[in-house]
C-alpha cells in the first residue's frame, strides 16, 4: 500500500520505517527543512536501537523517502497518518493546532479518497474536528475517510512494539475504512480491536493514565516499606505474580518521565474535567510522582549532610535506558534543585548528553561514568542503563572522596553494596 506519515518525531518515524518493512512504500513528511535534509542524507535525528539501520535498508530498497511537502504526500498515498505533536498547554490540555493546521493542508490537497488516520495522542472527539474540518476545506464530491490508530510504543523498544504488538486498536466509521488498516496491518500477528473512534482515542489516554497510576502506587507503596522496614522490590514481586495485577510498571523510584506519561496523565485529567468528571484519582498520582523527586533529593541531603560546594556524580540523564529524550526527565528538575542547594554537578549519560547540554546549565557533562565519580562526593543513579548497571563498583568506590551510592532506580541489592563498604541507600528499602 502507499502510506504518507505526517510527522517525522519518535512516532512517526518509527512507524514509516516499521510500516517499509511490512512491504509498504511510504513517505515521511516534516515541515522541519533541516529534519527532512538529515534524514534524506540517512540521519536519524534521535536514537532508538535498530531505527537507523532499518531507515537505511528501505531507502536503499526505495520503499521509504522523504518529502517536507503534504500536498505531496497526499498525491501520492492511499493513507495518511497525522503523527505531529500535540504539546501540552499550559492548563494540560493538548494543543492541538498543528493537527488543524496538517489537516486544512490535506484536505485541500486531496483530489480522490483517501483514508485519514490519527496516530498523534488527541483527546477523545478529536476525529470529529477533523471530519469537520476536511468536510470544509476539501473539493466537492471528494469521498474520504477519517480513522483512529493510536499507537503504543515504548521509546527504546518501539520498533519491536509496533512489529509485536500486544494489540492494534483502530476507530473506524466505515466498512472500507476497516478493510483498508486490516490490510496494511496483515503482516503482524496481534489482536486487532475495532472500535468506533472516540473509543479508540479514549483507549490511548486510558492506557497511559493507568501506567502512570500503577506507577505512582508502587511509590506510595515505597514509602509504606521504608517506614515498616520492608523492601517494595520483594513487595512488588509478589504483587506481581498475581495475574490481576502483572510486575511490569511496578518499579519503585523516582518516578515516571518522558513525554507521554506526564502528559497524557494531566491531559486526561483536563478531558474529564470538560467532560464534567473531577478524576482525582489522577492528580493524586501526579501529585505522588512529583514528590518522589524531592524525596530523592533529601535522601541525597540526608547522605552528604550538607548538600553546597559538594561535587555529585549523576548516573544518566535520559528518562529512561535505550533512549536520548530528555522531555519530562526527572534529572531535570533533581539536578536543578541540587543545583540551588550549592551542588556541583558532573554528569554522564551514554546517549543523551548532547540534548541534555541546553537543558541543564552549569553542569560538566562526562565522557564515562569513571570520569564523572573521579573526586565526587557521592553518585546518584538517575536512569538504569545496562552500562550504569554494570559498572565497575570497586572502581567508583575508589574514585569516589567518600563510597556514597543514592540509587533512584534500585538497580543494586542493598547487602551486595554495604559488603563492599559502600553507604548505599535506595527507594523503598531498609536503609538499616
Amino acid at each position: 500500500m502507499k502510506i504518507s506519515i505526517i510527522g517525522t518525531g519518535y512516532v512517526g518515524l518509527v512507524t514509516g520505517a516499521c510500516f517499509a518493512e511490512l512491504g509498504h512504500d511510504v513517505i515521511c513528511i516534516d515541515n522541519d527543512a533541516s529534519k527532512i535534509q538529515a534524514l534524506k542524507k540517512l540521519q536519524v535525528p534521535f536514537y532508538e536501537p535498530g531505527l537507523e539501520e532499518m531507515v537505511r535498508r528501505h531507502v536503499r530498497k526505495g520503499r521509504l523517502s522523504f518529502s517536507g511537502q503534504i500536498a505531496h504526500g497526499v498525491r501520492k498515498s492511499d493513507v495518511i497518518f497525522i503523527a505531529i505533536g500535540t504539546p501540552p498547554k499550559e492548563n494540560g490540555e493538548a494543543d492541538l493546532t498543528g493537527i488543524e493546521n496538517v489537516v486544512r493542508t490535506i484536505a485541500k490537497s486531496m483530489r480522490s479518497y483517501r483514508l485519514i488516520v490519527e496516530k498523534s495522542t488527541v483527546p477523545v472527539d478529536t476525529g470529529c474536528r477533523v471530519r469537520q474540518t476536511i468536510e470544509i476545506c476539501k473539493a466537492k464530491h471528494v469521498p474520504f475517510d477519517v480513522a483512529s490508530n493510536p499507537e503504543f510504543l515504548r521509546e527504546g523498544q518501539a520498533i519491536h512494539d509496533f512489529l509485536h504488538p500486544d494489540r492494534i486498536v483502530i476507530g473506524v466509521e466505515s466498512a472500507k475504512a476497516e478493510k483498508i488498516l486490516r490490510q496494511l496491518y496483515a503482516g503482524i500477528r496481534a489482536p486487532l480491536i475495532v472500535t468506533d473512534i472516540k473509543s479508540a482515542e479514549l483507549i490511548k489516554h486510558a492506557s497511559n493514565s493507568f501506567l502512570a497510576l500503577k506507577i505512582s502506587y508502587i511509590n506510595a507503596v515505597a514509602r509504606v516499606c521504608e517506614a515498616a522496614g520492608a523492601d517494595v522490590e520483594r513487595v512488588a514481586e509478589g504483587m506481581g505474580m498475581d495475574g490481576r495485577i502483572g510486575r511490569a510498571f511496578l518499579d519503585a523510584g523516582i518516578g515516571f518521565g518522558g513525554f507521554c506519561l506526564p502528559k497524557d496523565l494531566e491531559a486526561f485529567v483536563r478531558i474529564s474535567q470538560k467532560l464534567g468528571y473531577d478524576f482525582g484519582l489522577l492528580k493524586e498520582a501526579k501529585r505522588i510522582n512529583e514528590s518522589q523527586k524531592e524525596l530523592f533529593v533529601r535522601k541525597i541531603e540526608n547522605s552528604l549532610w550538607n548538600i553546597k560546594d559538594k561535587t555529585i556524580a549523576v548516573a544518566g540523564l535520559a528518562f529512561k535506558p535505550d533512549t536520548d529524550d530528555m522531555r519530562f526527565a526527572p534529572s531535570v528538575d533533581i539536578i536543578a534543585m541540587l543545583q540551588q542547594l550549592g551542588a556541583r554537578i558532573r554528569a554522564y549519560d551514554p546517549q543523551a548528553t548532547g540534548k541534555a547540554r541546553g537543558l541543564l546549565k552549569d553542569a560538566k557533562f562526562c565522557r564515562d561514568i569513571y570520569e564523572a565519580a573521579r573526586g565526587s562526593d557521592c553518585l546518584i543513579i538517575v536512569t538504569d542503563w545496562d552500562e550504569i548497571k554494570k559498572m565497575d563498583l570497586k572502581r567508583i568506590k575508589k574514585l569516589l572522596k567518600q563510597p556514597i551510592i543514592i540509587d533512584g532506580r534500585n538497580v543494586f541489592e542493598p547487602s551486595m553494596l554495604k559488603a563492599m563498604g559502600f553507604s548505599y541507600v535506595s527507594i523503598g528499602r531498609s536503609q538499616l
